[in-house]
């Protein structure tokens, strides 16, 4: 204790360093594997037997899902960069820590369904890091507005997954579960922190948008 007793104290990180560190998370989301911190909902499940239309259409949903979560990973990132309070910040790394775990869930299922993830990663975190700035620009209130919003319209996306995948895939089933219902933990979370709601163009906007994501990443 002594020894360390005449170190300097590190440094606060500066602006600066925290755009490198968002930036160098952004590169590892899109082109390093992502390890969950918990396990994953279908954990002790054993995989069913698929009939082909099947395991094509649910490597599809989940591909979308995990675009989504690159997606999330850089909303978040690029949010905290922006925040103002540290309070506001520490809700947007707490519920990006939360989505890395849905990345890799994702992930692990599209590769159990033998499928790909999208071909399109950096195109996506990219956009969405853009549109993260701007929401963490415009100030907490409206950047927490953004969560509720973004988080609510992915709640509705994965309800209409849960509709869509087979019965029988009871492994997607219960990620998608778990995810929908943290994503409205994420909205929840952020009303209480005295987010703004969006004006209504801008959900719109908003839902234009996934649906493009969604569409392509559904091929692609």
């Amino acid at each position: 204790m002594e020894l360390l007793a005449g170190l300097p104290s590190p440094r606060p990180l500066n602006w600066q360093d925290r755009l490198i560190s968002a930036l160098d998370a952004g590169l590892r989301t899109v082109f390093v594997p992502t390890r969950a911190t918990r396990p994953t909902p279908a954990a002790g499940m054993e995989p069913p037997e698929l009939a082909e239309a099947d395991r094509r259409g649910a490597q599809a949903l989940m591909r979308v899902n995990h675009v989504g979560e690159i997606c999330a990973q850089a909303l978040y990132q690029s949010q905290a960069l922006f925040s103002r309070s540290d309070d506001a910040r520490r809700h947007f790394e707490a519920a990006g820590q939360e989505e890395l775990d849905h990345l890799a869930w994702t992930a692990e299922r599209i590769q159990q369904l033998g499928g790909h993830t999208s071909h399109l990663a950096p195109l996506w975190w990219a956009g969405a890091f853009a549109w993260g700035s701007l929401a963490g620009i415009a100030g907490d209130k409206w950047s927490l507005g953004f969560v509720v919003e973004t988080e609510r319209q992915v709640e509705a996306h994965l309800a209409g997954h849960l509709e869509r995948l087979p019965q029988t895939d009871t492994v997607s089933r219960a990620i998608v579960e778990q995810m929908r219902q943290e994503e409205a933990a994420h909205a929840d979370e952020a009303l209480a922190r005295g987010a703004s709601l969006l004006p209504a163009p801008i959900p719109a906007l908003m839902r234009t948008a996934a649906k493009v994501m969604t569409t392509v990443a559904h091929r692609i």
